[in-house]
């Protein structure tokens, strides 16, 4: 297994994932829900997105060219014109880009799935970590980075419902600060995302490429 390419994916996925933003999009839950509640339903969220962004690292460009009869590489930008947003609004505090998640939904663990956790940029990276590393190297590392994107915000829980008490106040804004530095990282490799694409989509035109174009 190539370490590098490893290291790439599981990165990749685990700043897409971003649990400081993961954070912020349900802090309703975390302010609304005890521990051991807000635990399980965030570990069966985690395990139905495992589930999709393994069936695509397995499977990858084959479900979007003979399933979905979609190219990849459309795919691959508009997730990263999709970040991209996301990573601009969160960086210049324009508010949520999506609706806080309802306490009362009769499947929380499938609307944090949806749209939350799984998305255009996490799928890509999926399909992305599938072709790098091949079915079991991809889906170590998918599985390392849900692992610690769901580790780190069960500890921003406990951070939370420790400080409340204490320092209210500064909870809510911290978490907000927080997403928002983390949100440059993403916007950046949304970035990227879009030139992997557009390089790709020149490669297989025959068009110029640039230094290292087409590589994953």
């Amino acid at each position: 297994m190539d370490l590098e390419q490893f290291n790439k994916s599981f990165l990749l996925l685990l700043v897409l994932l971003n649990p400081f933003i993961l954070s912020v999009y349900l802090l309703d839950l975390i302010r609304g829900l005890e521990l051991k509640v807000f635990s399980g339903l965030l570990l069966r969220a985690f395990l139905i997105s495992l589930s999709v962004f393994l069936l695509f690292a397995w499977f990858g460009e084959v479900i979007f060219d003979d399933v979905l009869q979609v190219r990849f590489l459309a795919f691959l930008i508009f997730g990263g014109i999709t970040f991209l947003i996301i990573g601009i609004r969160l960086t210049l505090g324009v508010g949520a880009p999506i609706q806080s998640i309802n306490l009362h939904s009769q499947e929380v663990a499938g609307a944090i799935a949806m749209p939350f956790i799984v998305g255009p940029g996490t799928i890509s990276a999926s399909v992305l970590a599938g072709s790098r590393l091949g079915a079991v190297g991809g889906s170590a590392a998918i599985t390392l980075a849900m692992a610690m994107a769901l580790m780190s915000l069960i500890l921003l829980k406990m951070l939370y419902d420790w400080v409340q008490t204490r320092q209210e106040r500064y909870v809510r804004k911290y978490i907000e600060v927080a997403g928002r530095i983390t949100a440059l990282f993403t916007g950046s490799f949304a970035i990227d995302m879009i030139l992997k694409g557009i390089e790709r989509w020149l490669a297989l035109m025959g068009g110029p490429l640039a230094p290292g174009a087409g590589s994953l």
